[in-house]
């Protein structure tokens, strides 16, 4: 990943059921309000990006689409501002991190808010998978 341009490619997105599945059945999690981030590092012959990410919104907590679509963008753009010092640190290993970013709240925060919990949450997962920058 170039260090000058922050990117948040189409390579990186979780999309694949099969290891959606596998993040959410075998995956750790915790909280950093009003995100609960669910990770799972796998082990991999071939990487495609070192991590994938998925953002989800519930209908249950925002009903309008266009509220879900608002706050799923916030969220996207605060993990790509901050995803630098994640990805470096783990894309040297023959693994890759499948990652999940679950909105808790049931209104629409501030960027703010969101980008404060998204660096608290990717401080955590740095601490609890032990990586070294």
């Amino acid at each position: 990943m170039d260090a000058k341009r922050a990117t948040f490619p189409k390579s990186e997105r979780l999309a694949w059921k099969r290891h959606i599945d596998r993040l959410f059945a075998e995956g750790k999690s915790f909280v950093s309000f009003p995100l609960r981030v669910v990770y799972l590092p796998v082990k991999t012959e071939s990487v495609a990006a070192a991590i994938s990410v998925l953002v989800s919104v519930p209908k249950k907590k925002l009903r309008h689409a266009v509220d879900r679509n608002f706050v799923k963008r916030r969220i996207r753009e605060s993990y790509r501002l901050r995803k630098q010092a994640v990805f470096r640190s783990f894309a040297g290993r023959d693994e890759m991190l499948l990652l999940a970013f679950l909105y808790l709240d049931a209104q629409k925060d501030a960027f703010a808010v969101i980008d404060a919990a998204m660096e608290k949450a990717l401080a955590t997962l740095q601490t609890t998978l032990h990586l070294q920058d």
